[in-house]
């Protein structure tokens, strides 16, 4: 394994893509510690952690929108923002191409439509920033965010306030050009990278959150922080991922027959390949929807149980305590808008009438079915029992950092990396990195990373 690694950098290519890739992330890292001048950090980053301790709801939240975003909330700097403005464009109009003909008409203009649109969601990007950045420093301004003025007495104008909208915005921005710029010169998907490294940044600080207690009152057998619940919380981990890694790259293979062509006294085709149907075919999106809509109800019902007419009226507190806990009700939503949520994309994504006519004008089939309707129908009956499944697993993937953390007893950002959003972006990013890394490989004749050794 270690010579495959060594190998890897011998490639000039592939080692200059790799290190520009390491360069960049370090420049989106090292943005963290430039912080915005007008704003009072101390007086920020303890306000976080008392709301944080007062409310293990809201911390939760500002967790899950750090790590859509790459960012961290508890500190305001030029990333701040993150890189969650541009993947908010994206979806936009992905969305919008299913529905909007121009759009779609530029979808199917191959790389010239592909072009147009990252145009249009640049610049999508840039408004989304402005506004975010905006409220973002009227609220710690205001008080409205943290209970106080976060803004330093010598900086608290409109001009600062301009100043600081303009900056966050230029920081994300800064950050979609690194990103881009993974995709052409580097190697891997630029965005997913930025957000992995944004998870895993967070890993030292939720590995010192196990083991402190650990170190302080020691490692004895039975006990909370005993090291054979250590071992088992190990153990659960490696399983978790094995299990994410198989239903990730778990595939359902269609059979395809290519028809028989007589050219002058040969005959070509009639080979048998497949077709592969992705069983998590949806990715991670059907959690990031379902999360950022749960975010919703934790906030509307959190602000109405402590309205004074809402006070004594018991459904209203139960709600609010559901959310902000992650209890029942708020895990059963959350598995239900997942499951509304694969179907959802995986019918914006997967069309089985276009592959059926891709299939019909190529001059192959599936056995059994005839070209056209019969196919796509197939074909989508197919994709809807498999994405079922897909869903299950997402849903218990999704659930599985609440169960670990109110029964294990252990802080919640230890627990995300058992399961959620967190992991499943980790696994995928790092399976697409190892793929694209093969691809090199195998393109200069060297036996790829996962190959078996002779």
């Amino acid at each position: 394994m270690f010579g495959k690694l060594i190998m890897i950098f011998r490639i000039p290519e592939l080692r200059r893509k790799i290190f520009l890739t390491l360069a960049l992330l370090a420049v989106y890292r090292m943005g963290f510690a430039i912080p915005l001048p007008f704003i009072d950090q101390d007086t920020l980053k303890s306000a976080v952690e008392d709301i944080e301790g007062a409310d293990e709801g809201f911390g939760q939240v500002m967790q899950i929108v750090a790590l859509f975003s790459a960012s961290s909330l508890g500190n305001s700097t030029i990333f701040g923002l993150g890189i969650m403005p541009y993947i908010s464009a994206s979806i936009i109009f992905q969305l919008l191409g299913t529905v909007y003909p121009p759009l779609e008409k530029l979808q199917k203009e191959g790389e010239s439509g592909r072009r147009k649109i990252n145009e249009y969601t640049r610049y999508a990007t840039v408004i989304i920033c402005l506004g975010q950045s905006f409220f973002w420093i009227q609220g710690l301004s205001g008080g409205t965010l943290m209970g106080e003025n976060l803004i330093l007495d010598q900086f608290d104008s409109t001009y600062y306030y301009i100043i600081g909208t303009i900056t966050m915005t230029a920081g994300t921005v800064l950050l979609m050009w690194i990103g881009e710029q993974i995709d052409a010169y580097g190697i891997g998907n630029g965005i997913s990278l930025l957000i992995m490294a944004g998870i895993l940044a967070r890993m030292p600080a939720a590995l010192l959150d196990m083991l402190a207690p650990a170190l302080t009152d020691g490692v004895a057998i039975g006990s909370d922080t005993g090291i054979d619940r250590l071992l088992l919380l190990l153990g659960l981990f490696v399983g978790i991922v094995i299990w994410v890694i198989a239903i990730t790259q778990g595939q359902r293979r269609i059979p395809i027959q290519s028809a028989k062509h007589l050219r002058g006294r040969r005959v070509a085709g009639g080979q048998r390949q497949s077709l592969p149907l992705r069983v998590n075919q949806a990715g991670v999106m059907p959690i990031i929807f379902a999360s950022s809509l749960l975010l919703f109800p934790y906030f509307l019902f959190s602000q109405i149980a402590r309205l004074e007419f809402f006070s004594d009226i018991y459904v209203v507190q139960l709600l609010a305590r559901a959310f902000s806990d992650h209890q029942y009700v708020y895990n059963m939503s959350y598995i239900f808008l997942i499951y509304f949520f694969c179907y959802f994309w995986t019918t914006i994504t997967f069309n089985p009438k276009d592959i059926a006519e891709n299939l019909k004008d190529y001059g192959s089939f599936i056995p059994g079915y005839r070209p056209g309707a019969r196919t796509a129908a197939y074909l989508e009956q197919v994709m809807t029992r498999i994405t079922y499944v897909g869903a299950a697993f997402l849903a218990l993937v999704a659930v599985i950092p609440t169960v670990v953390a109110t029964y294990m007893n252990i802080p919640p950002m230890v627990a995300s990396f058992y399961g959620g959003t967190g992991l499943l972006i980790v696994v995928s990013v790092c399976l697409d990195l190892v793929q694209k890394i093969d691809s090199h490989l195998v393109m200069r004749n060297y036996p790829g990373l996962l190959d078996a050794d002779d």
